[in-house]
């Protein structure tokens, strides 16, 4: 198995294609984007942020990695990877984004499960910098980008397979950047997706929309399976990690939070939606 980084990169001001010069990439206009130290490139212009800092803080960063790195969703990462790697084998290179990556953990899943035949070109971006510093800092061999599903920083077609997991697809993105046949592989939240801690910090709980497999324009529905299982989180520390990666941080009223912060231990119900659509 091969992994290396993806280099069809895009100048986020002009569109032309990046070329790395040393610790810098460069596009044919002059712009020039430095290379952090610890690996990574930030092309999000600022007219761009919708704040000073957006995406993702350095504590709910580090919640995150915890969270993950712990194996709570393992089972996830698996059905992912198994998707990507099934629908891929024919291929022998996979070029692969994961759009919103946060701290990098299903990159660095789907490169452990890459079998030896296969090479892997991988890119991670996503608009936190704090994630995309994490993400740099546990795994070097991929492409990690500060950046926006919105505008992504790839040339056009030029990505086998896009991961959009828990986050914000932009599909007319999506089909831009995808080569033709391409695929989105997209997790959602189900509708008892962690009900239990919902009950906790929520007064009332809203009825769960029913699910539904339309493809987005430019893409056809493949396939969609469900993930479900019990998971037991030990201690009061897992609970907040796994609060503080989620939405409902900033949505639950300061009670709910505290009801949260009173748990000992907690069961939860993890389940999620993985999608496969393929660019038509």
């Amino acid at each position: 198995m091969t992994i290396s980084r993806f280099h069809a990169l895009a100048c986020p001001l002009d569109g032309g294609p990046l070329q790395l010069e040393r610790s810098s990439w460069q596009c044919g206009e002059g712009h020039s984007f430095d290379v952090a130290r610890q690996g990574y490139v930030h092309l999000l212009p600022v007219q761009n942020k919708r704040s000073k800092d957006p995406g993702d803080n350095k504590e709910m960063v580090a919640a995150r990695q915890r969270f993950l790195n712990s194996g709570y969703y393992q089972p996830i990462a698996k059905a992912v990877c198994q998707t990507v790697l099934e629908s891929g084998l024919d291929l022998g290179e996979i070029s692969c984004l994961d759009a919103g990556c946060g701290e990098g953990y299903y990159l660095r899943c789907l490169a452990d499960t890459a079998p030896g035949a296969l090479s892997l070109s991988l890119l991670g971006v996503d608009i936190s910098k704090w994630a995309i510093l994490s993400a740099a800092k546990q795994f070097k061999a991929p492409a990690w980008v500060v950046g926006s599903n919105a505008n992504l920083p790839v040339l056009a077609e030029s990505l086998d397979r896009i991961l959009c997991l828990f986050g914000f697809p932009v599909y007319q993105e999506f089909a831009r950047v995808l080569k033709s046949g391409g695929e989105v592989i997209q997790v959602d939240a189900g509708p008892e997706h962690l009900v239990e801690l919902r009950q906790i910090i929520y007064p009332e709980l809203k009825v769960p929309r029913q699910a539904k497999h339309a493809a987005p324009e430019g893409f056809e529905f493949m396939e969609a399976s469900v993930v479900r299982y019990n998971l037991t989180l030990p201690d009061k520390n897992s609970i907040l990690d796994l609060l503080a990666m989620t939405p409902h941080l900033y949505r639950a009223s300061a009670e709910g939070i505290a009801r949260a912060n009173a748990l000992e231990s907690l069961t939860v119900t993890v389940e999620a939606t993985v999608s496969r659509f393929k660019k038509s």
